[in-house]
């Protein structure tokens, strides 16, 4: 409507500013992968600790409709409250508003970039997280274009006012490779970076236990554990470390080895070599989909967390671990030194004996 519009577009000022959290993704579904619990993480602390002289809202959008709506539905579940006839309006902004982009949604961004150009342009500041340039590092390690998707969204995100990234490693990647991509950013953009943390309890956990969970959790903690988190997907190492791990069984190194994660791309073979495996349930366990109340004890259970990927744009899992006390075994990337400093037992390994040599090792 007309009003609607006017209202749209001459908003009444406002007191306070709006911090604007995009969370289109974790609106529309939480995947529960690493990413959706930093998401979840921080959108929590900043609802409860809203920045001084700022308002918290979280925002969605999709790739249909232009523009962003109040995401008060999900707002008011965080924040333990009812939601009875949210209207989930059309956003207003004013000068000095902030949008930030926490939740990685490449396709609604790129659906929405004339509409947060215009924001933009009538003084919203727009921010953005950036997890990694994995896709731009590792092409062959993920579906054949995404690397070209990836790059789009980052030069798209570059037209703003800058970009939060999770770690040194990824703001050092980010500042090397716009170097040569994007000749025309601003001075003025902002390359910065922080640490994630681990507080999976204030980070409102997913929970649940399967029928079998003691079981496994017995038999995983009844013998020296080494286990991996993260979706199955090429470039965490997981097909390596399976073949490190038969050639140890092969030698009577009596382990076990616990997968834990999703299925991803590009892993079919390695899908059906788990399934098939003679030591699965044995001591190969893999646990698909778990809550995060069942990690919190698979951790415990466990006597090492490996960090087997090839890149990383942080590597959660190992403050996850060194929070509990729970020794690391992660591969010589930069990113895990940076996170992990001299608390990891390091490995390099071109081939599966070389791993199996670094798990004896350790």
């Amino acid at each position: 409507s007309l009003s609607a519009c006017l209202a749209q577009n001459f908003p009444v000022p406002r007191k306070e500013k709006q911090l604007l959290i995009d969370v289109s993704e974790l609106n529309k579904r939480d995947a529960k992968t690493g990413i959706q619990r930093v998401v979840r993480s921080l959108l929590c602390e900043l609802l409860l600790n809203p920045p001084q002289g700022y308002v918290v809202r979280p925002i969605y959008a999709n790739n249909f409709h232009i523009g962003y709506r109040y995401a008060d539905r999900l707002r008011n579940r965080y924040l333990g409250k009812e939601d009875d006839g949210v209207s989930e309006d059309a956003i207003t902004t004013q000068e000095g508003d902030i949008f930030l982009g926490i939740d990685l949604q490449a396709d609604v961004v790129q659906a929405q970039k004339q509409y947060l150009a215009a924001q933009h342009l009538n003084g919203l500041k727009v921010y953005f997280v950036v997890y990694d340039l994995l896709p731009i590092a590792l092409p062959w390690a993920f579906p054949p274009g995404t690397d070209e998707v990836h790059a789009k969204w980052v030069r798209e995100i570059s037209k703003y006012d800058g970009i939060f990234c999770i770690s040194k490693a990824v703001a050092d990647h980010y500042q090397v490779w716009a170097a040569d991509n994007i000749p025309n950013l601003s001075k003025e953009f902002l390359v910065s970076w922080f640490h994630l943390g681990a507080d999976i309890a204030n980070s409102a956990p997913t929970a649940g236990l399967p029928e079998n969970a003691e079981e496994t959790l017995n038999q995983i903690s009844s013998k020296t554990s080494f286990v991996l988190i993260g979706t199955i997907e090429p470039r965490k190492g997981y097909a390596q470390t399976l073949e490190a791990f038969d050639e140890l069984w092969s030698q009577g190194v009596d382990v076990n080895l616990v997968f834990v994660g999703k299925q991803g791309w590009l892993v079919e073979e390695l899908i059906s070599k788990i399934q098939a495996h003679p030591e699965l349930n044995k001591r190969l366990f893999w646990l698909e989909s778990i809550s995060d109340e069942y990690l919190e004890k698979l951790y415990h259970a466990s006597a090492c967390v490996v960090a087997a990927s090839f890149g990383e744009g942080f590597g959660l899992p190992l403050i996850e671990a060194a929070s509990k006390n729970i020794p690391i075994f992660a591969r010589d990337i930069p990113v895990f030194r940076e996170v992990a400093g001299d608390h990891a037992f390091y490995f390099t390994a071109n081939d599966p004996k070389e791993y199996a040599q670094s798990v004896i090792n350790w």
